[in-house]
């Protein structure tokens, strides 16, 4: 190798270029004779490599011979080749050439992964990331596979790579390896300098070579042995099942004799005991099931390992999994007896026992007798003589029924829906004649394991389909028979279940409703529920009255859906949500629970469900007692109205919420035999779009999307989301994007600010101007996932029949419902006019009643009833019999009342009349037998045949449409009073909210110091709180005592009569406003006086007399007042008038005039009442700029409340009937002028107390300091008026008071 020699160089062909190196191995140098046949074989390897890399590029020979291999998958070829000796089967090549740089060959491997790879013609014998990069695209294919085909197989990814060969040959830029050797690629994904996606079509050859079934071949496998670890044995002894009555002889023996009886629940355990006690213990278990068990079939294998239920039933039959029984002698029971309800749920809990049976050992039900089961009546038939008739079918029951013939009288009916009714001596007497309680299931063929399939499998969603529609009313299974089919129970008694189920799941065409809605309305009509109740007692009676047998937590849940109404949930509320029903924040989960909550029946529902209808309807009868209809029939398809959605048996449903002002317009259409208009999804209250985006054949996909703006660079405000998606759920979403999550690595927003309320979405989200940038570019509602999808492909419905039917749109909905409805309305004509006929014909015999007895002609006291109904009947009064349900025996628990009044009735007197045929005459109270009464009857008669004359009038569609228009006027109604709250909600919000109150402009202000207060005109007063203080203060002052307010207005009147400053003169009208509980209720008083000591026109509440101690502190409180609307005026050059001073009508009449004297001599400016002067204008608004801090309001009302609290304090004194409530008189604090306020404001406090000492007269007691007064604050006038015009007037000036609290918002 040391030795090299000169190159040669020969000419060539253009295409030719080329190098060939040829050396030999110094042999000696390595102290070698010759190479030894493991580097030869390496070199030959080399060389093969070399060739398949480079393919048809070179031409590569071995020992002077030209290698075989033109290609990779040549190359490729030379492995599977070798790997097939020995092998049936032959192993898969699929081949891809992805690219230039990319070549893909993939194989089946046993167990192992393997891979052989190339970077650049390197062998890289342990692959690396150029491998792990394709392995990943082929592994999760085939996942998805596999999880399609059994998604509770539980393979992960690295179990799936055990099964293949990958063969990979790739070019990369400047490659990393972990080593010299380069064995393994280290270079990233990314700067691979290529990109290898692998084609579908290659994809789906790899998913179908074989790997999917060895990978599920290995996990059930691997199931099985997990399973078999909770194997249970032949064993006499067996602790640790808790609730497990264990028969003596299980696992013994004798245990082929032995039956273990699962019972539904505990109480139907305690029955099974009870039982047990006739027969023994030695051969009878009892074990509870907790529920319904698990659908093993479909259950995953952790589900089923993890179940209780099922491991301990495998310990107590001691079951072994996989294995195949011919007979029950390895097995600790040779029988398993179900015990359950005579119910759908009890039919249920058997097909899961048989499934699971069938799943894992379906050998156990080919032995005879090894599964039974144990009925019990559901209906038992007492005579008073004692004999006794059990029932085990309905059926059954009503044929025995017909058979009586109406002759019911003596028997009573008691049923038995839960194995918890019977009583311990029932029970013994089940055991007692077990042969007639206990039914064998018997397997015939195949079939029997098809219907079970059939029944559980997802596997058979369209058989399924097909099984239910093929149902017909009336199907049971006759329970006489001592053996029972599989199949005949699968399809007799199985298939009530699950209509059942889908009844419960699926609503109605009709009216909108399932089972529990309808349950819940027909009780509303019943009991008539206009008062509110509590939810949680309102589902007591439901339940009593609709036969109800499910939880009352479920019927609760769905008492409150029927009454939210926030967006997304229902357009029109048939019951009233009073109280917190739930919101859009949650989605309505955020209600508060059934015992705080009230309800009652929407103002609305009844407009939708017209009283008239309810005698047209079919209802159902139920434990004896009749129960709801079939189905409503509203106005309107309320199915369109509010929507539905669920998932049942075979079947799942939605349908989207449409505008009902939309449906009404199209059933117009309808009646005039016009074409329909095509309806969009509507939800009231949600402000976003909702716009079609596809048409299929099946159905019309809708995009809803919310509303999103941007505010400036690095904001955008979010006031909307799409219908159904919660605002706490968004929130989370906010936050995943400002801290990131799993999904989300990097944070896209920096924070983000809520307003949101019960009603309303308000986000603001920051975020910065380059991630704004890319929110913009990619769509601002998309970025932030505002859209969202529904469709009409999915509407199926239960249609007039029974029959679930699928509709592909709203208007086939709506043509459908529209005959059905028009010809409920020719029934109701014709019923209602029967019924106006009768009554017409009731107050005829009514009117020759009371003439008859009138005139003497009938004689109804002191004679025998039988002979009054005789007479009557010879009179020829016309009977009107009640009707009679004598022919239903007496249920026991029902409603004796009717059954006592129906035996009542069955007595006849003479002639065959009933008691009561003229119960309608005889019951008329004996102060109604006289002449007024007959013409009040006559002129309800007139009345009534106008009603006939106008219903003989009318048609069906006329009908209906006076339906339409009263619904649409309640809607009106409705939507009138929620825009009052939305307006009231707008005006009341937080400052930050998205309706911010109007604050008052200075424009208001001058308003207010421009109003001329003349004769005959109208003085308008605002008040505003602007102080949580201030509020108290006022909430305080107007919910005192009685006695305390009495005194108040008495010394007010008297006030406002001693102020000779302040007449009213003739027909001048004081209308004063006041803000209550943040301005949402005002007052306006009126009172009209004579003038110049005439009388007043409405008598006014005479004054008080205090005693000299009060008289003393309302003095005191005069003076104060004086003093400081003195030192107001003085500070402002202005004269406290009625329209900017403080009010002083609490002021005698001299110390009026006294401090006008007062203020004439200081006073440089005034401002008259019907004057108005710029100087005053311009002076009350620099004082209020200088003097009026924010504490002034609040200080006013404290000085009124002390006032009105010592007006109160004399009463306690001189009215001796009317004592004050001392301790409840609020202690009233400082004014915050004492210690808060500013130097100026102290300063003027000095000056104004020295002026008041020099001027008050001796006696005056101690002065309080005098607060500044804000100018340009209206008078306050507290008239007393009792006067209806007073208040017809303020109701007519109520446009103007929409500047109330307005005044003071700072």
């Amino acid at each position: 190798m040391s030795v090299k020699s000169e190159p040669t160089i020969l000419k060539c062909k253009a295409s030719e270029n080329w190098t060939k190196v040829t050396f030999k191995p110094d042999l000696a140098k390595f102290h070698m004779a010759s190479l030894e046949n493991d580097v030869v074989a390496l070199m030959s390897k080399r060389v093969m490599d070399i060739a398949g890399c480079l393919g048809k590029t070179v031409k590569v020979e071995l020992n002077g011979q030209r290698l075989p291999i033109k290609s990779f998958g040549d190359y490729v070829g030379l492995y599977l080749a070798a790997a097939q000796n020995n092998k049936e089967e032959t192993l898969p090549r699929i081949y891809e050439r992805v690219n230039d740089r990319w070549e893909i060959c993939v194989s089946l491997s046993d167990g192992q992964f393997q891979q052989v790879s190339f970077v650049n013609s390197i062998a890289t014998i342990r692959g690396g990331s150029h491998v792990q990069y394709v392995t990943d695209q082929v592994v999760n294919n085939i996942m998805g596979v596999v999880n399609k085909k059994n998604k509770n197989a539980g393979v992960k990814p690295f179990q799936v790579r055990n099964y293949l060969w990958v063969f990979v040959n790739a070019l990369i830029d400047n490659p990393a390896f972990d080593s010299q050797t380069k064995e393994t690629l280290t270079t990233r994904q990314g700067s691979f300098g290529s990109r290898c996606e692998l084609s579908q079509e290659f994809l789906k050859k790899v998913a179908k070579c074989g790997v999917v079934e060895r990978v599920l071949t290995w996990a059930d496998f691997k199931q099985s042995k997990e399973l078999k670890k909770n194997d249970g044995t032949k064993r006499q002894r067996l602790t640790g099942i808790t609730k497990l009555d264990d028969a003596n002889d299980a696992g013994g023996r004798n245990s082929e004799l032995c039956t273990l009886i699962l019972t539904e629940g505990d109480s139907a355990k305690a029955l099974a005991m009870s039982g047990i006690s006739v027969v023994g213990r030695n051969q009878y278990g009892v074990f509870p099931l907790r529920g319904k068990l698990l659908n093993v079939r479909e259950a995953s294998h952790k589900q089923i390992m993890d179940n209780a239920e099922i491991n301990n039933i495998k310990q107590i039959l001691g079951l072994q999994h996989g294995k195949d029984y011919e007979n029950t002698k390895s097995l600790r029971y040779g029988h398993m007896m179900i015990m359950t309800d005579q119910d759908h749920d009890g039919s249920h809990i058997k097909g899961l026992l048989i499934n699971f049976i069938h799943s894992f050992w379906p050998s156990l039900l080919k032995i005879p007798d090894f599964l039974v089961e144990f009925i019990t009546p559901i209906v038992k038939a007492t005579h008073k003589n004692g004999k006794v008739l059990s029932f085990y079918s309905m059926p059954e029951y009503e044929s025995w029924k017909d058979s009586l013939g109406g002759e019911t009288k003596g028997w009573s009916i008691k049923y038995y829906k839960g194995l918890g009714t019977s009583t311990a001596k029932e029970g013994k007497e089940y055991f007692r004649d077990l042969h007639k309680h206990r039914k064998e299931f018997a397997w015939e063929n195949e079939t029997d394991g098809d219907a079970i399939e059939l029944a559980f499998s997802k596997k058979k969603i369209e058989a399924r389909k097909l099984w239910l529609r093929q149902y017909e009313p009336g199907t049971f299974l006759d329970q006489s028979a001592k053996v029972i089919k599989y199949r005949d129970f699968v399809n007799k008694e199985l298939i009530l279940f699950s209509m059942a189920d889908l009844s419960r799941s699926i609503p109605s065409m009709m009216d909108g409703l399932k089972p529990g809605q309808r349950k819940i309305l027909f009780c509303s009509f019943k009991r008539n529920f206009v008062k509110q109740a509590k939810v949680a007692q309102f589902s007591g009676y439901v339940s009593e009255h609709s036969a109800y047998h499910h939880g009352e937590q479920s019927l609760a849940s769905t008492i409150i859906g029927m009454a939210q109404n926030f967006v997304g949930s229902n357009n029109i509320n048939l019951l009233a949500p009073l109280g917190q029903f739930g919101t859009r924040s949650q989605g309505g989960k955020d209600h508060a629970s059934a015992r705080y909550v009230f309800t009652c029946l929407s103002p609305i529902t009844r407009f939708l469900f017209p009283q008239p209808d309810d005698a047209l309807l079919n209802y159902l009868k139920e434990d004896g007692q009749s129960i709801e209809p079939i189905w409503y029939c509203p106005i309107i398809p309320m199915v369109l109205v509010n929507g539905s959605e669920g998932i049942g048996t075979g079947w799942s449903t939605f349908v989207p919420n449409y505008n009902p002002r939309d449906i009404v317009a199209n059933i117009r259409h309808l009646l005039k035999d016009e074409p329909l208009e095509p309806m969009e999804p509507w939800y009231k209250g949600f402000k976003g779009t909702i716009e079609r985006s596809a048409t299929k054949e099946n159905g019309i996909s809708y995009t809803i999307t919310g509303i999103i703006e941007q505010l400036n660079e690095t904001t955008v405000k979010i006031s909307e989301l799409p219908v159904r998606k919660w605002t706490q759920d968004y929130k989370e979403y906010l936050e995943s994007l400002m801290l990131g999550n799993d999904k989300i690595m990097e944070p896209f927003i920096k924070d983000y600010r809520e307003h949101n309320t019960d009603t309303r979405v308000h986000f603001e989200v920051i975020l910065s101007e380059k991630n704004m940038a890319i929110a913009v570019s990619e769509g601002l509602t998309k970025r932030f996932k505002l859209t969202t999808s529904l469709s009409t492909s999915n509407m199926h419905l239960f249609d007039e029949k029974g029959v679930i039917k699928k509709y592909d749109t709203p208007e086939q909905i709506l043509e459908e419902f529209y005959h059905i409805r028009l010809e409920l309305y020719v029934k109701r004509k014709a019923i209602q006019l029967e019924t106006l006929q009768l009554d017409l014909s009731k107050l005829d015999n009514k009117v020759k009643f009371v003439l008859g007895v009138v005139r003497g002609e009938i004689i109804v006291n002191n004679r025998k009833r039988a002979d009054l109904l005789a007479e009557l009947k010879m009179k020829g009064f016309r009977p009107f019999p009640k009707k009679s349900k004598g022919s239903e025996p007496a249920v026991i628990g029902g409603d004796m009342s009717d059954k006592e009044d129906d035996a009542e009735e069955d007595e006849r007197g003479r002639g065959g009349v009933r008691a009561g045929d003229y119960e309608y005459l005889l019951s008329m109270p004996i102060g109604t037998l006289t002449l007024e009464k007959v013409q009040q009857l006559c002129n309800e008669k007139e009345k009534l045949e106008g009603d006939v004359e106008d219903l003989q009038r009318s048609t069906p569609k006329s009908l209906w449409e006076t339906d339409l228009d009263n619904l649409l006027q309640q809607l009106d109604a409705q939507e009138l009073e929620e825009a009052k709250e939305e307006e009231y909600e707008n005006r009341h919000m937080a400052k930050e909210g998205a309706a911010i109150f109007k604050r008052a402009t200075s424009k208001a202000v001058k308003k207010d110091t421009k109003n001329k207060v003349t004769d005959g005109q109208k003085v308008e007063t605002y008040r505003v709180q602007e102080l949580e203080e201030a509020k108290e203060e006022e909430y305080e002052s107007r919910h005192m005592a009685k006695e305390g307010a009495a005194i108040f207005k008495r010394a007010t009147s008297k006030a406002v009569t001693k102020d000779t400053k302040n007449k009213v003169t003739d027909g001048q009208k004081v209308e004063t406003h006041r803000a209550q509980n943040g301005g949402a209720k005002k007052q306006t008083v009126e009172q009209s006086q004579k003038v110049q000591g005439k009388p007043a026109a409405k008598k006014v509440t005479p004054p008080v007399d205090l005693d000299s101690e009060d008289e003393e502190l309302n003095s005191s409180l005069r003076h104060r007042l004086a003093a400081y609307a003195t030192n107001q005026a003085d500070s402002t050059g202005s004269t406290p008038s009625q329209d900017s001073g403080l009010q002083l009508d609490n002021l005698s009449e001299s110390d009026a005039e006294t401090e006008k004297t007062k203020r004439a001599g200081s006073q440089k400016a005034s401002v008259t009442l019907g004057g108005k002067q710029k100087q005053a204008k311009a002076a009350a608004g620099a004082a209020k700029k200088r003097l009026v801090p924010k504490h002034s309001m609040a200080s006013k009302i404290k000085v009124k409340g002390a006032a009105t609290a010592a007006v109160n304090a004399s009463k306690s004194e001189d009215s001796p009937g009317h004592k004050s409530p001392d301790k409840k008189v609020r202690r009233m604090r400082p004014s915050p002028f004492h210690k808060k306020s500013g130097s100026r404001i102290s300063k003027l406090i000095k000056s104004t107390t020295t002026s008041k000492e020099e001027d008050s007269p001796p006696a005056a007691p101690a002065e309080v300091a005098a607060r500044p007064k804000r100018t340009n604050r209206p008078v306050i006038h507290y008239i007393e008026s009792g006067s209806e015009d007073a208040k017809e007037e303020s109701e007519s000036e109520e446009s103007e008071d929409f500047d109330l609290d307005e005044d003071d918002d700072e």
